[in-house]
């Protein structure tokens, strides 16, 4: 049985799959080119396939059609679906959905007299000096006021009145809306009338019925309501996506990434869930191969074509639970994941001054110039520039037939015009390569700043951290990034250029249910918390499939603490004793904002339960060494390459002739099927036996 593992980018469609078919292995061996096959034990294989997300020419869907091409199949031939055994994907629908506010049409249900609490929000001026006030725009079209009231006691003041309600949800039934969010005042304790409400909706027709309190059952009108507004708008979209990949495989177990970093049924994946889906699996990916290769505190780097995405991880992933993306607020478990426009689409341009990188990207559709599609200038086309990529060892999967190689032409033609224009506007003489240079130093600070809001600027020192780097564009710049930081070491997993897809095959599946409290924390508080735990057990089993293969299972209970009289919380563990919330909360709150206070009392504002379900995973490979200790790898070429402010002959070494103990030093170039690496002057690489690449800056730089 053969397991897929798949990751939507917006440029790149990234797939690994786990191959138990020597005859499937036979025939991709064939083109190697394409694919890279590495053998695991067991006889199974692993395949890593890459090809554009969209490419309308040639196929309507990126996924269906590398399960396809891996499988070996014709373009009318169906998909044997008796050989799959499962299929995980991240996708960035719902994403670029919200992006570009494609979602379906919604109506708002909200009680009376908070008509405009979602569009008011909380008054939040995100940039402070700005004279023109910019407000994002509501995702819902209509809005319907009902007439209902409990207090925050639960008395009821006002009930519902039905006909009322079915006449108004009628009218826009009529204007064929068919997606409505119900958030009444006080819902997520007090939840009869929105269910109530979402009954008349249902008997009408509403095919999508997002109810507050089961969306985001926790306190704050507005981020409840803007949660379930985004779930009511995506949920359509992913439903459709999601019987689309189902109806080409039928009878075949589909699983979703969630925001979260866990797994889901494809037919429990929600709009909520799903707004950091694929980058979600790459900090899976990342944190469990550098656990794997030894190192404890990361910084994830996930560099790819149209964004770059950062994360912390130091013995626990790190969530959050307020987020604005798209100009959308939710309040939902997701990973902490920053997000820069930055990657290797990003456009480059000059304004007559002053470059300026991203944060347009120019996509997989045309893309940078060098794809041959008539796209601009790009942060690929300054490595190409620089030498730092090589067309001859990238896939040949670039024109409009799908199988050129990268234009490197072009992009010099592109950068002497852009010398001229700089010239003529500033008098400078700067090289093309000079150019190119100065967009990459600005591509990477902007990423750097990325990766010292996660880190620096909330207490962490990260010059004793790793560099997990991955993204197809990650190799190309992780020296330089960790150079800009300090950091020592970067790790590079040999599918580092599919680290996302591979990290859905390295994802547990995860429910994480919560409650509110708004109580002050004392031990007469433990038992209550006692029960309201086991409550949030039970209904996160309710989501959980018994019957899945798992290999152990893990409970992890947190409460969210705040001073009294503050809004910021901060998540810790759980304990019986509460003297040891009461020190956690004090360190995490002296790490994160330079102070405690001591004197003031703590309120728990909110519990939460995750059941984590241990799947298995594909093993890591192993290679061994048949090479003499003394005796280096040879280079398949010498390129020059303008690093460190000059042209540099530099050696280029092909992955596989790389065995463990293999120790190059910089500038070299360390090209796979699926990404380049770049080492800088002053840094060595160095092969483990699990095929691991460490890079190292030198002891005495």
């Amino acid at each position: 049985m053969n397991k897929f593992f798949v990751d939507r980018g917006g440029t790149f469609t990234d797939i690994v799959a786990v191959v138990s078919d020597g005859a499937i292995i036979k025939q991709l061996s064939q083109k190697k080119e394409q694919y890279l096959i590495v053998p695991l034990p067991k006889k199974q294989w692993i395949v890593v396939y890459k090809l554009l997300s969209e490419n309308p020419e040639r196929y309507e869907d990126a996924v269906i059609q590398g399960i396809r091409n891996i499988l070996c199949l014709a373009d009318n031939q169906s998909i044997p679906t008796e050989k799959i055994e499962v299929v995980k994907m991240g996708t960035t629908v719902a994403t670029n959905a919200l992006l570009e506010r494609k979602g379906d049409r919604t109506v708002l249900l909200i009680t009376k007299g908070f008509k405009d609490a979602l569009r008011i929000g909380y008054q939040n001026r995100p940039n402070i000096f700005a004279r023109q006030i910019i407000l994002p725009s509501m995702l819902y079209e209509l809005v319907i006021e009902v007439e209902e009231r409990y207090n925050s006691n639960g008395n009821e003041l006002i009930p519902v009145k039905p006909e009322q309600v079915r006449q108004d949800l009628q009218q826009v039934y009529e204007q064929e809306i068919r997606s409505c969010a119900i958030v009444f005042m006080h819902s997520y304790r007090y939840p009869n009338h929105e269910n109530k409400v979402a009954e008349i909706a249902q008997n009408l027709g509403f095919t999508q019925i997002s109810i507050s309190h089961q969306v985001s059952p926790l306190m704050k009108l507005v981020s409840r309501g803007d949660t379930t507004v985004v779930d009511a708008y995506l949920s359509p979209i992913l439903r459709r996506y999601v019987d689309q990949v189902s109806s080409q495989l039928p009878n075949t177990k589909l699983m979703f990434m969630k925001s979260d970093g866990g797994l889901i049924d494809a037919h429990k994946f929600q709009g909520k869930d799903s707004i950091l889906s694929g980058p979600a699996g790459g900090i899976v990916g990342a944190v469990q191969t550098s656990l794997r290769a030894g190192f404890k505190a990361i910084i994830t780097f996930d560099m790819g074509g149209t964004s770059t995405d950062v994360a912390h991880f130091q013995g626990e992933y790190e969530r959050q639970l307020d987020n604005e993306i798209a100009g959308a607020r939710m309040r939902v478990p997701v990973l902490s994941i920053h997000t820069v426009a930055a990657g290797g689409g990003s456009i480059l341009q000059f304004d007559g001054a002053s470059f300026k990188v991203g944060p347009e990207s120019a996509g997989a559709n045309p893309g940078p110039a060098c794809y041959r599609r008539g796209g601009p200038l790009a942060v690929t086309d300054a490595n190409v520039m620089l030498g730092k990529i090589q067309p001859q060892y990238f896939p040949n999967i670039f024109g409009k037939e799908g199988n050129l190689p990268l234009n490197k032409e072009i992009v010099n033609a592109y950068f002497i015009e852009l010398y001229q224009e700089i010239y003529q506007g500033t008098n400078q003489q700067n090289t093309p390569e000079e150019i190119a240079a100065g967009f990459i130093k600005i591509a990477v600070e902007d990423m750097a700043n990325a990766i010292k809001k996660i880190s620096l600027q909330r207490g962490y020192d990260v010059t004793n951290y790793a560099l997990c780097t991955f993204g197809g564009a990650g190799g190309q710049v992780a020296c330089l990034i960790a150079d800009t930081l300090g950091i020592k070491s970067v790790f590079l997993h040999p599918y580092a250029g599919v680290l996302s897809a591979y990290g859905m095959g390295l994802a547990d599946i995860r429910v994480i249910k919560e409650s509110a409290m708004e109580k002050p924390l004392n031990k007469d508080l433990v038992s209550e918390l006692k029960l309201v735990i086991n409550q949030l057990e039970n209904q996160a089993r309710q989501e959980l499939d018994e019957h899945e293969s798992i290999k152990g299972e893990k409970i992890v209970t947190k409460v969210s603490l705040k001073y009294q009289g503050t809004d910021s919380t901060l998540l810790v563990d759980f304990a019986e004793d509460v003297r040891v919330m009461q020190e956690s909360f004090a360190e995490e709150h002296q790490l994160r904002y330079g102070f405690t206070q001591p004197q003031k009392l703590l309120i728990l504002e909110s519990i939460s339960v995750e059941i984590i379900q241990i799947m298995d995973s594909p093993d890591e490979p192993f290679i061994t060494r048949t090479r003499p200790l003394d005796q280096l790898p040879k280079p398949i070429e010498i390129v020059p390459v303008f690093t460190d402010n000059k042209w540099q002959d530099t050696p280029i070494f092909q992955r596989e002739d790389l065995q463990p103990q293999d120790n190059i030093e910089g500038p070299a170039i360390i090209v796979e099927k699926i990404s380049t690496i770049m080492v800088e002057p002053h840094w060595n690489a160095k092969l483990t036996e699990h095929n691991h690449l460490i890079l190292s800056k030198k002891d005495d730089y």
